[in-house]
Protein backbone atom coordinates (compact mmCIF):
# COMPACT_ATOMS: atom_id res chain seq x y z
CA UNK A 1 0.00 0.00 0.00
CA UNK A 2 1.60 3.68 -1.09
CA UNK A 3 -0.18 6.78 -0.01
CA UNK A 4 -0.02 9.31 -2.62
CA UNK A 5 -1.81 12.71 -2.49
CA UNK A 6 -2.33 14.58 -5.43
CA UNK A 7 -2.12 18.60 -4.83
CA UNK A 8 -3.07 20.95 -7.76
CA UNK A 9 -0.48 23.36 -8.73
CA UNK A 10 -0.95 26.57 -7.97
CA UNK A 11 -2.75 29.68 -10.43
CA UNK A 12 -1.85 30.63 -13.46
CA UNK A 13 -3.38 34.20 -15.66
CA UNK A 14 -5.21 31.24 -17.56
CA UNK A 15 -6.83 29.79 -14.60
CA UNK A 16 -7.38 33.37 -13.38
CA UNK A 17 -9.17 34.10 -16.46
CA UNK A 18 -10.94 31.06 -16.78
CA UNK A 19 -8.76 29.98 -20.18
CA UNK A 20 -8.85 26.16 -20.48
CA UNK A 21 -5.17 25.22 -20.51
CA UNK A 22 -5.00 21.88 -21.20
CA UNK A 23 -1.45 20.98 -22.28
CA UNK A 24 -0.74 24.76 -23.04
CA UNK A 25 2.58 24.87 -20.72
CA UNK A 26 1.43 28.16 -18.93
CA UNK A 27 3.71 29.26 -15.43
CA UNK A 28 2.63 30.02 -12.29
CA UNK A 29 1.40 33.73 -11.42
CA UNK A 30 2.21 34.86 -7.97
CA UNK A 31 -0.95 34.04 -6.17
CA UNK A 32 0.17 30.44 -7.96
CA UNK A 33 3.61 30.98 -6.18
CA UNK A 34 1.77 31.72 -2.59
CA UNK A 35 -0.65 28.72 -3.22
CA UNK A 36 2.44 26.20 -3.52
CA UNK A 37 3.76 27.54 -0.23
CA UNK A 38 0.52 27.58 1.33
CA UNK A 39 0.56 24.03 0.36
CA UNK A 40 4.38 23.21 1.57
CA UNK A 41 3.04 24.88 4.69
CA UNK A 42 0.27 22.10 5.20
CA UNK A 43 2.01 19.07 4.10
CA UNK A 44 5.09 19.60 6.04
CA UNK A 45 2.56 18.69 9.14
CA UNK A 46 2.96 14.74 7.63
CA UNK A 47 5.78 12.56 6.87
CA UNK A 48 6.40 12.29 2.48
CA UNK A 49 8.93 10.25 1.62
CA UNK A 50 8.60 11.66 -2.35
CA UNK A 51 7.37 14.18 -4.50
CA UNK A 52 7.06 14.38 -8.21
CA UNK A 53 4.59 16.12 -10.76
CA UNK A 54 3.48 16.67 -14.10
CA UNK A 55 5.87 17.77 -16.91
CA UNK A 56 4.11 21.10 -17.30
CA UNK A 57 6.02 23.98 -15.54
CA UNK A 58 3.21 25.08 -13.58
CA UNK A 59 2.79 21.83 -12.03
CA UNK A 60 6.72 21.54 -11.74
CA UNK A 61 7.25 25.17 -10.15
CA UNK A 62 4.41 23.89 -7.33
CA UNK A 63 6.01 20.66 -6.80
CA UNK A 64 9.37 22.29 -6.18
CA UNK A 65 7.94 24.77 -4.02
CA UNK A 66 6.62 21.76 -2.02
CA UNK A 67 9.79 19.78 -2.21
CA UNK A 68 11.95 22.39 -0.97
CA UNK A 69 10.00 22.86 1.59
CA UNK A 70 9.81 19.47 3.08
CA UNK A 71 13.39 18.67 2.40
CA UNK A 72 13.17 16.36 -0.46
CA UNK A 73 14.52 16.13 -3.99
CA UNK A 74 11.91 16.89 -6.64
CA UNK A 75 12.04 13.85 -8.81
CA UNK A 76 11.92 13.09 -12.37
CA UNK A 77 7.99 14.13 -13.75
CA UNK A 78 5.58 11.76 -14.50
CA UNK A 79 3.85 12.42 -17.93
CA UNK A 80 0.54 10.59 -17.63
CA UNK A 81 -0.62 13.01 -14.84
CA UNK A 82 -0.39 15.98 -17.27
CA UNK A 83 -3.32 17.86 -17.47
CA UNK A 84 -6.29 16.59 -20.26
CA UNK A 85 -5.10 17.45 -23.83
CA UNK A 86 -8.69 19.97 -25.00
CA UNK A 87 -8.28 19.40 -28.57
CA UNK A 88 -9.85 22.42 -30.36
CA UNK A 89 -10.84 24.10 -26.98
CA UNK A 90 -7.47 24.64 -25.71
CA UNK A 91 -7.38 28.41 -25.13
CA UNK A 92 -11.09 29.07 -25.22
CA UNK A 93 -12.76 30.75 -22.17
CA UNK A 94 -14.54 28.04 -19.85
CA UNK A 95 -18.09 30.04 -21.17
CA UNK A 96 -16.96 29.71 -25.18
CA UNK A 97 -16.50 26.05 -24.49
CA UNK A 98 -19.51 25.21 -22.84
CA UNK A 99 -21.31 27.34 -25.63
CA UNK A 100 -19.57 25.59 -28.05
CA UNK A 101 -19.62 22.07 -26.84
CA UNK A 102 -22.14 21.68 -24.75
CA UNK A 103 -20.72 20.13 -21.33
CA UNK A 104 -17.37 18.51 -20.35
CA UNK A 105 -18.09 15.18 -21.68
CA UNK A 106 -18.68 16.15 -25.24
CA UNK A 107 -16.26 14.90 -28.45
CA UNK A 108 -13.93 18.01 -28.44
CA UNK A 109 -12.01 17.67 -31.78
CA UNK A 110 -8.63 16.54 -30.88
CA UNK A 111 -9.32 16.32 -27.17
CA UNK A 112 -8.79 13.42 -24.86
CA UNK A 113 -12.09 11.76 -23.63
CA UNK A 114 -12.43 11.89 -19.28
CA UNK A 115 -12.06 8.10 -19.71
CA UNK A 116 -8.90 8.27 -21.38
CA UNK A 117 -7.54 10.44 -18.91
CA UNK A 118 -8.39 8.53 -15.74
CA UNK A 119 -7.06 5.81 -17.49
CA UNK A 120 -3.81 6.46 -18.19
CA UNK A 121 -3.66 8.88 -14.67
CA UNK A 122 -4.85 5.89 -12.95
CA UNK A 123 -2.54 3.62 -14.54
CA UNK A 124 0.62 6.71 -13.33
CA UNK A 125 -0.64 6.20 -9.80
CA UNK A 126 -0.29 2.26 -9.74
CA UNK A 127 3.31 2.64 -11.83
CA UNK A 128 4.54 5.39 -8.60
CA UNK A 129 3.10 3.46 -6.06
CA UNK A 130 4.79 -0.01 -7.86
CA UNK A 131 8.18 1.80 -7.91
CA UNK A 132 7.59 3.14 -4.33
CA UNK A 133 7.00 -0.27 -3.28
CA UNK A 134 9.97 -1.48 -4.67
CA UNK A 135 12.21 1.47 -2.85
CA UNK A 136 10.65 0.70 0.74
CA UNK A 137 9.02 -2.49 1.17
CA UNK A 138 7.84 -3.81 3.45
CA UNK A 139 7.21 -0.22 5.11
CA UNK A 140 5.10 2.17 2.79
CA UNK A 141 5.65 5.57 1.52
CA UNK A 142 4.00 8.54 1.19
CA UNK A 143 3.84 9.99 -2.21
CA UNK A 144 3.05 13.87 -3.30
CA UNK A 145 2.07 14.29 -7.18
CA UNK A 146 1.76 17.85 -8.15
CA UNK A 147 -1.19 17.35 -11.18
CA UNK A 148 -3.95 19.23 -12.48
CA UNK A 149 -7.71 19.61 -11.83
CA UNK A 150 -9.12 17.64 -15.05
CA UNK A 151 -6.67 14.75 -13.76
CA UNK A 152 -7.54 15.09 -9.92
CA UNK A 153 -11.26 14.68 -10.87
CA UNK A 154 -11.41 11.89 -13.33
CA UNK A 155 -9.51 10.03 -11.25
CA UNK A 156 -11.69 11.34 -8.17
CA UNK A 157 -14.50 10.46 -10.45
CA UNK A 158 -13.42 6.70 -11.37
CA UNK A 159 -12.34 5.70 -7.70
CA UNK A 160 -15.94 7.05 -6.50
CA UNK A 161 -17.45 4.89 -9.24
CA UNK A 162 -19.01 8.62 -10.55
CA UNK A 163 -20.71 9.97 -7.27
CA UNK A 164 -17.69 12.38 -6.78
CA UNK A 165 -16.72 15.07 -7.59
CA UNK A 166 -20.25 16.55 -7.60
CA UNK A 167 -21.57 18.96 -10.27
CA UNK A 168 -20.17 22.57 -9.43
CA UNK A 169 -17.61 21.20 -7.27
CA UNK A 170 -14.24 23.02 -7.70
CA UNK A 171 -10.94 21.58 -7.20
CA UNK A 172 -8.81 24.64 -5.99
CA UNK A 173 -5.70 25.37 -7.16
CA UNK A 174 -3.47 24.22 -4.26
CA UNK A 175 -6.21 21.83 -2.70
CA UNK A 176 -5.05 18.21 -1.99
CA UNK A 177 -6.70 14.38 -2.10
CA UNK A 178 -5.29 11.68 -0.87
CA UNK A 179 -5.42 7.96 -1.90
CA UNK A 180 -4.53 4.48 -0.63
CA UNK A 181 -2.85 2.72 -3.66
CA UNK A 182 -3.01 -0.73 -3.40
CA UNK A 183 -1.78 -3.21 -6.51
CA UNK A 184 -5.26 -3.77 -7.53
CA UNK A 185 -7.38 -1.06 -5.91
CA UNK A 186 -7.42 2.87 -5.35
CA UNK A 187 -9.30 4.55 -2.67
CA UNK A 188 -9.93 7.98 -1.90
CA UNK A 189 -9.31 8.81 1.74
CA UNK A 190 -9.72 12.11 2.15
CA UNK A 191 -9.81 15.55 0.32
CA UNK A 192 -8.70 19.47 1.82
CA UNK A 193 -8.28 22.32 0.74
CA UNK A 194 -4.59 23.45 1.46
CA UNK A 195 -5.05 27.50 1.56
Amino acid sequence: MTLITLVRHGQTDWNLGRRIQGSTDIPLNETGRADAYAAAERLADGTHHAVTSSPLARARETAQIIADRLGLPLGDAVADVREREFGEGEGLLVEEYLARYGDWHAEVPGAETLDAVGDRALGALHRIARDSRGRTAPVAESVIVVAHGGVIRAVIDRVSGGTLPRDGDVLANGSAHRFEVSPHSVRLLDQFALI
